[in-house]
């Protein structure tokens, strides 16, 4: 693998730019610039995965959750060390 050269990098970088989405660009702005989101991450979601989030956060106000500590002892060395 060839390194890049400097002007490779800011070439493909633009080029990287002018084709993302507008999801894809605000992630790259985040990266390129910490703390630059303006927008809370939720109003990015889809009205599927607001759904999916709202009945979350209502399943765990109601105790229907499990708590990190139960899942962690549980996957511990089938996932990761």
């Amino acid at each position: 693998t060839k390194k890049m050269s400097t002007a490779e990098i800011r070439k493909a970088l633009h080029e990287a730019i002018d084709i993302a989405d507008e999801t894809r660009l605000h992630e790259l702005k985040e990266f390129v610039i910490p703390g630059s989101i303006e927008d809370d991450w939720y109003d990015t979601l889809s009205t599927e995965q607001k759904k999916e989030v709202d009945e979350a956060i209502k399943e765990l106000d109601e105790g229907k959750g499990i708590p990190h500590g139960e899942v962690m002892k549980k996957y511990k060395g089938k996932y990761f060390q």
